[in-house]
């Protein structure tokens, strides 16, 4: 070989590897960092038409179009909700099955004895959604105007007032349950499986009171069918700013609502950040800003550890309340 071909040869063979990177296939993104691939089931624990169920079905809508995939809503109703946290507990931790968070699963964790899960240790926390309150709604044939009208009657009736929930352990049993304590006044707690079934007897007068999530009782308040005596929080909520706290009337009373979404414990974290990312989105987006506005609602865009810290706290808040109140439910 000649000393031309020899040097040739020699930096030929010298840029071999480098040549049989370059002309390697990337490697093959893995099953977390491609989701979603298939549809995912959004549970809600609460019936159609009801405050968790619209909030899902807006998220659904948002999560299909950013992400590609549809993502179907199931409604699993139950015990306060409980029911749909344990079927996205039992599923697969794959982010293919989603649950919409909501004080319930805080408050449960004292309320029940015997819970077959623990929803901070069987969980992964995802992303916050929104913060939003409860209200005080009666019906126009009650005699009463505002919240000292609705005690005073009360105390007129022991017995033969009652409130509805959406079940127990629900912000809505728990609101109503606090406000009993506090005043001292006697209520029938007539739960329900979601606070959509209460509403044809609310507005028929069979029970008298209601202290629902914003999002479902305000188009019976904005058209006349229901009264709104207070807001659950300690201040006036934006979208019915007309509408007093209970905490006017009843000093130390104050329960606020949240949403948020779980998955699975171990869901991969690249699932997580990618779900989370996609609420942020949502959250930052003007359009849905409106829809969930429409709702009563303030977004609670959070970090997924941010989210879980959240959680545990509401956990402990709610249970002094539970036991203060000394409730509970086998």
């Amino acid at each position: 070989m000649s000393a031309r071909l020899f040097r040739i040869a020699a930096v030929i063979f010298a840029l071999a590897p480098a040549l049989a990177a370059t002309s390697l296939p990337a490697p093959p993104a893995t099953a977390a960092e491609r989701y979603p691939t298939r549809p995912v089931h959004f549970i809600s624990g609460f019936p159609a038409g009801g405050a968790v169920d619209i909030t899902t079905r807006v998220m659904a809508d948002w999560f299909s179009a950013d992400l590609g995939q549809q993502f179907i809503v199931e409604n699993r109703s139950g015990m306060g909700g409980n029911l749909g946290a344990q079927a996205m507990i039992n599923a697969a931790p794959d982010g293919y099955t989603l649950l919409l968070d909501a004080p319930n699963n805080a408050i449960s964790a004292t309320l029940y004895k015997k819970l077959p899960y623990d929803f901070i240790r069987d969980t992964t926390p995802v992303a916050g959604v929104m913060r939003l309150t409860n209200i005080m709604v009666v019906p126009p044939s009650l005699p009463v105007k505002n919240v000292a009208d609705f005690i005073a009657y009360a105390k007129a009736n022991p017995g033969k007032v009652s409130f509805a929930s959406s079940g127990n352990g629900t912000s809505v049993h728990l609101s109503g349950e606090l406000f009993k304590w506090i005043t001292g006044i006697d209520m029938l707690h007539v739960p329900y499986r979601g606070s959509a079934g209460a509403y044809p007897d609310l507005l028929t007068g069979k029970v008298h009171v209601l202290f629902d999530n914003l999002p479902g009782a305000i188009e019976f308040v904005r058209s006349g069918q229901l009264r709104a005596l207070g807001v659950t929080v300690g201040k006036r909520w934006p979208a019915l700013p007309e509408v007093p706290t209970i905490g006017e009337t009843v000093p130390g009373f104050e329960a606020s609502v949240w949403y948020g979404i779980s998955a699975p414990k171990g869901t991969p974290p690249e699932v997580v950040e990618i779900l989370n990312k996609s609420v942020g989105a949502a959250l930052a987006n003007p359009k849905l800003q409106g829809k969930l506005a429409d709702l009563g609602g303030i977004p609670m865009p959070m970090s997924a550890a941010e989210f879980g810290k959240f959680i545990a706290d509401e956990t402990e808040k709610w249970g002094k309340v539970v036991r203060a109140a000394n409730l509970s439910v086998e």
